[in-house]
């Protein structure tokens, strides 16, 4: 469920919430609409939740030789300064 999907459940749900008076013997608009909104929200929650645990990478970006060079340079430097 995108973004977008949860945006139109919370205005159908709000719609059928606030603004219909009409009722049905088997059904609460009212509640209806409550639930609608709900699961809008809750659609919106999971969409970014989703879209930010999909953009995380791994901090391994470098290859461990690569770091174990960068480490003796630094240590070479310091045997110098000192």
């Amino acid at each position: 469920m995108s973004i977008g999907v949860g945006i139109f459940l919370m205005v159908v749900g709000a719609i059928f919430a606030f603004a219909v008076r009409d009722s049905w013997d088997a059904v609460n608009l009212t509640a209806v609409g409550y639930i609608l909104i709900l699961a809008g929200v809750a659609g919106i929650v999971l969409s970014f939740y989703i879209t930010n645990r999909r953009r995380r990478v791994p901090n391994e970006a470098l290859d461990p030789a690569v770091e174990e060079e960068y480490r003796v340079v630094e240590e070479h430097r310091r045997d110098i300064i000192e």
